[in-house]
């Protein structure tokens, strides 16, 4: 579990491809208090940790992975937000975060507003009704709240703590994101819709 407060920018140094795809993720970390198996949220998919070497940990996706998030265009040299796993009695600063990323969305705008920036995204249509004005979603592993909704589009705004902490800096029109979507909403939906399907 994880609160999508990013604690690092790493980047990507290895990227190594076989039946699963194995990357070396440079980290500001210490190294030695992380242990082979511990989750962290990379660019909000939580990956185990797989091997350790010196500055990066290395973690695995798989084909399912892959196919839900953004990895697959990942570079060597891609910058990844970083988050170690909730340990209780930790602060939650931004709201719960399970790392399961539900699709890509992709950014159609980025503009100045005051002294943000706002960005908009569009998501796949089958999510949409899961985002809600004021409610919380999680791009790139990044908690934040919704500014607006319309259509297949929503706006986010992204203050200067953000951008110099974050790959939301270096983020251009047209690049996806991994999305999560607020967790009490999924379960929700899910919940609904049973009760939907279920004969009276």
């Amino acid at each position: 579990m994880f609160t999508g407060i990013i604690t690092d920018l790493g980047r990507v140094r290895r990227i190594v491809r076989g039946e699963l795809v194995t990357l070396a993720i440079e980290t500001a970390f210490d190294i030695a208090t992380i242990a082979p198996g511990a989750s962290i949220a990379c660019s909000g998919v939580c990956l185990s940790v797989v091997a350790l070497e010196a500055g990066a940990f290395c973690v695995q996706a798989s084909a399912e992975t892959l196919a839900r998030t953004t990895i697959g265009l990942w570079r060597e040299g891609t910058r990844v937000n970083l988050e170690r796993a909730l340990r209780l009695g930790d602060e939650l600063g931004g709201h719960l975060v399970s790392g399961h990323v539900d699709g890509v969305a992709r950014i159609v705008e980025r503009r100045p507003e005051a002294e943000s920036l706002r960005f908009v995204f569009e998501a796949p249509p089958e999510l949409m009704p899961l985002i809600a004005p004021k409610g919380s979603v999680a791009l790139d592993g990044v908690s934040l709240t919704v500014n607006e909704v319309r259509g297949d589009r929503f706006g986010v705004n992204i203050i200067p703590l953000t951008l110099a902490r974050t790959n939301f800096g270096t983020a251009l029109v047209g690049q996806s994101m991994n999305l999560e979507v607020d967790m009490i909403a999924r379960y929700l939906a899910r919940l609904l819709g049973s009760a939907a399907a279920r004969p009276l």
